[in-house]
């Protein structure tokens, strides 16, 4: 079980994705990783261990191997984003009566009922200035401000018969009644950063489900949390990473930690898999390694990537809605993802891969397709590979309640989880193209 509790403290830290990199980065400093700016040259000890971070929101750690010699990239990449609703710029809406309401838009799919009548922190980044210079400053109120208040019954007796909520009207959190008027918001963020109002220059705030995590279930089998999608994959790649870190391989491989942001909106931006972050990164490795450009792209070419996203569980009460052979249960193993229109980056050869490498780590494994006749989703596997194309396989932790403000797993699925990623970059993945690899 530590490894859930280790989790739920982790997302309960994480309010925000901002938070999530500083986490992530405090976790790697602990281990020994350098912090690179992508503003400034690198140096790259042979052997040495790096991460750097962009936009404060994505962050990429990698290890260095012999600077000698072949090399090749094994990356695990997972998103720090989860829906939930944005703070617009102008936040707060004022009215009917002494109501002060917050202005906000929904940030990616999320299940717009689950939000209702929960008590709701704030979070994200704020840029302070000071003098000629604006310094960012990360806030989260540690505390409940808001609420999305649900209508009576009584003036919606078809509440029960299914609503389509207007988000413009119906999802606007109360925030304060008679005590505060507009402007208040502002003076939140000041008194807890200890600065003016005049000094706030812009920010980035979210609505935050604070309700902890918990295990549960008559044999304690399950797990529940907010943004289950995708910080349990992001965290349990990590400590797989960390843990294969101590005891690095020396055959030139160089292992790289992606957690990328803005994955539940289309990663269509600087700090998304579509932007060339990750492309950006390998392709200076390379340089520090004194690679010529044909190297570079021989490595992409003998490289393999997991991209790992949680994966739909069988839901107990609707099992209809599922593949009947490719239907993942939750504590029965990580999931590959496969689809014949490429919304995953899984194929046949991927797919041996991982498999193997489940075999070699002693975990469990399940496959996941969509019913024929419905459309799935689709994650940052193949966005990535627009810009570094390499083979990979698409993976996740089963879950239910997938994009609602409180999602539940499997609670023994995040150990192996852990192992697997530990195996893998501990592993030689040794690809020769699609006819043969070996892996060791």
């Amino acid at each position: 079980m530590d490894v859930n509790k280790e989790l739920l403290e982790f997302i309960e830290k994480s309010p925000s994705v901002y938070h999530v990199a500083v986490n992530m980065a405090f976790m790697l400093k602990k281990a020994g990783f350098k912090q690179l700016k992508e503003t400034s040259s690198w140096d790259l000890a042979p052997g040495g261990k790096f991460f750097v971070v962009r936009n404060n929101s994505s962050i990429i750690a990698f290890t260095v191997g012999e600077r000698t010699g072949s090399f090749y990239f094994k990356i695990a990449a997972s998103h720090s984003d989860s829906p939930t609703f944005m703070v617009k710029e102008v936040p707060e809406l004022e009215g009917p009566g002494e109501y002060l309401r917050l202005n906000v838009e929904p940030y990616g799919g999320m299940i717009d009922y689950s939000w209702f009548d929960r008590p709701l922190g704030l979070a994200g980044r704020v840029y302070i200035r000071e003098g000629n210079a604006i310094r960012n400053r990360l806030i989260a109120t540690g505390r409940d401000v808001c609420l999305i208040p649900s209508q009576s019954i009584h003036f919606n007796r078809d509440v029960n018969k299914g609503v389509e909520f207007n988000r413009q009207i119906d999802q606007c959190p109360l925030f304060s009644k008679g005590t505060f008027k507009k402007g208040a918001l502002n003076q939140l963020i000041a008194d807890s950063l200890n600065v003016s109002t005049d000094q706030i220059i812009s920010k980035n705030l979210f609505l935050v489900n604070r309700q902890q995590g918990t295990i549960w279930g008559a044999a304690n089998e399950f797990i529940s949390s907010p943004k289950l999608d995708d910080l349990q994959c992001a965290f349990t790649s990590l400590k797989g990473f960390l843990s294969a870190s101590e005891k690095p391989i020396s055959d030139g491989c160089i292992n790289i930690f992606a957690c990328l942001d803005n994955e539940e909106v289309g990663s269509g931006t600087k700090q998304g898999a579509m932007s060339t972050f990750l492309k950006d990164v390998l392709y200076r490795i390379c340089i520090c390694r004194r690679a010529m450009a044909e190297e570079y792209h021989m490595a992409v070419a003998k490289s393999f990537m997991v991209s790992c996203d949680n994966a739909q569980a069988v839901h107990p009460n609707h099992p209809e809605k599922y593949d009947l052979n490719n239907a993942p249960e939750m504590n029965k193993g990580i999931v590959i993802k496969e689809n014949a229109s490429q919304k995953y980056m899984t194929d046949a050869f991927s797919r041996g891969v991982f498999r193997m490498l489940c075999e070699k780590a002693g975990v469990p494994w399940q496959t996941y397709s969509n019913r024929s006749d419905q459309p799935g989703g689709s994650t940052l596997g193949n966005i990535s590979t627009a810009q570094v194309s390499m083979n990979g396989v698409d993976v996740g932790l089963p879950q239910i309640a997938m994009h609602s403000a409180y999602e539940t797993a499997g609670a023994h699925d995040n150990a192996d989880a852990v192992k697997l990623f530990e195996t893998f970059f501990q592993s030689r993945i040794n690809i020769e193209g699609p006819d043969k690899v070996e892996i060791e």
